[in-house]
């Protein structure tokens, strides 16, 4: 069940809020807890059970590991369990078969394996019980004894299947005390249809460009026509992603919780620094958090500085898929990192804003060749293709059509990746409050028309 659907709209949600606010107060984290194991389960039944098991786990190691605090040896011991149990689980389902095939190919060998479906949100949830374990054994928050709280931590459906990740240090007040408020309650519907609107009016179809391209034989198509196509690739995943985001965060609002911002506009960005420091917040906190700095951080010589920066991105890549694009892709971003900081730094202050801008689109538009390839040399290709390496001329009728048809929609989706557009309904919502519910009833009846009527509705992050 995603949450751009009709059955999730109409069905789901107005069932789940309506029990929601008629049960005590004493209730409500119970209520929340069943919907979200339902929500799991509409899917993916069979692998409710290893989501329990890594609730139930991780809920009884935390109380174990508080209870050894006296003893650093014992406490240290059943973190590296603890730690070692939740990275084979996501081991096990998402990386085994990217680990045999590559044996297979180094070794010449023929290793057989059964290929399993990816547990929707397994990174997600992976990476929220790490947080809770490691902070518990630093002695950052206080264990958890309630198991329907910690449970509902984990399993909690709006931020479930694709963040934002959220660190229990920051959950944990809201898990006993909360409080629903009518404008809060409004803020989250105001953002829970800005994120919908993202997905299913923007993302959706920036996606059918991008995936009439793609199906294209490399080699056999223009530099517009590629252009083109990652163009509406780079859009897409912005408004897939941070639309689900928005959606995620309005929906705790609504029951009162409170996410941390996950997007914050990436690509006006000066830098792929400031890139990743606007884009998906909530992984590169975790990253930062819980290995980077562990690691040693910048205060460490500068080869060690290196490793630390391209381990946590090629981790990053892998966090993302099993597969040897996302390992390139990560390791292509810490090497971008590594080159702002020791070479273009002093650089860019004496470049005007706009050529640090084109030149960091530039580099992030390349990056999604990579991402969105899942075989490497098709994203070679493609790269060829964009640049008149390998390709079917400067521009065709193809390239042509789908630049006509699509214009208006691309410009519209590169306005509204800037705060812009955002701070003019802001500034309306103040002056006629009316108007600005206005236009979130429009918005809101053109995603639902579009749903009625259109089958292309995919989520980009759901293999993660």
């Amino acid at each position: 069940m995603v949450f751009s659907s009709i059955l999730f709209l109409f069905i789901f949600l107005p069932a789940v809020l309506a029990v929601y606010f008629l049960v005590p107060k004493s209730w409500k984290n119970v209520v929340l807890l069943i919907f979200s194991l339902v929500f799991y389960a509409w899917g993916e039944p069979v692998y409710i059970i290893l989501m329990l098991f890594s609730a139930a786990f991780n809920y009884v190691m935390g109380i174990d590991i508080d209870r050894k605090r006296l003893d650093p040896k014992a406490a240290r011991n059943s973190l590296l369990l603890t730690v070692l149990v939740n990275l084979f689980l996501l081991g096990f389902f998402k990386y085994s078969g990217f680990l045999i095939d590559t044996v297979n190919q180094i070794f010449h060998s023929s290793i057989p394996y059964k290929e399993l479906a990816l547990p929707i949100g397994i990174s997600f949830y992976t990476f929220q019980t790490l947080s809770y374990i490691l902070d518990v054994y630093w002695g950052k928050v206080k264990v958890q004894k309630n198991l329907i709280s910690f449970s509902l931590y984990i399993t909690m459906f709006p931020q479930l299947i694709a963040g934002p990740i959220v660190r229990y240090a920051d959950i944990e007040p809201q898990l006993k005390e909360r409080r629903v408020t009518l404008a809060g309650f409004g803020l989250g519907t105001e953002f829970f249809i800005k994120g919908l609107a993202k997905k299913v009016l923007l993302a959706n179809n920036l996606g059918m460009v991008y995936t009439t391209v793609q199906g294209m034989e490399i080699g056999s198509f223009s530099v517009l026509t590629a252009w083109v196509g990652i163009i509406a690739y780079t859009l897409q995943i912005y408004f897939d992603f941070s639309g689900y985001s928005d959606m995620a965060i309005g929906l705790g609002r609504m029951f009162g919780f409170q996410f941390m911002k996950n997007f914050d506009y990436p690509y006006i960005s000066r830098g792929i620094t400031e890139f990743w420091r606007r884009w998906h917040i909530s992984l590169g906190s975790w990253f930062r958090e819980y290995v980077y700095i562990p690691l040693g951080g910048n205060r460490v010589s500068v080869p060690r500085h290196i490793f630390n920066i391209m381990l946590v991105w090629m981790l990053t890549g892998l966090w993302h898929g099993a597969s040897w694009n996302f390992v390139v892709w990560g390791l292509y971003y810490g090497v971008l990192l590594l080159f702002e900081k020791y070479v273009l730094a002093k650089c860019f202050d004496r470049l005007p804003g706009w050529a640090v801008r084109i030149y960091t689109l530039l580099l992030i538009v390349i990056g999604w060749v990579f991402f969105s390839n899942t075989v490497l040399s098709d994203a070679v290709g493609y790269l060829g293709n964009m640049f008149g390496v390998t390709t079917g001329g400067l521009a065709d009728s193809t390239g042509l059509y789908l630049l006509k048809t699509n214009l208006l929609l691309i410009v519209i989706g590169m306005i509204s990746c800037a705060p812009w557009l955002y701070n003019q309904f802001k500034r309306l919502l103040r002056r006629a409050p009316w108007a600005a519910v206005a236009v979130n009833i429009v918005l809101w009846l053109l995603c639902v028309a579009y749903l009625v009527y259109e089958t292309y509705n995919p989520f980009l992050y759901f293999r993660f």
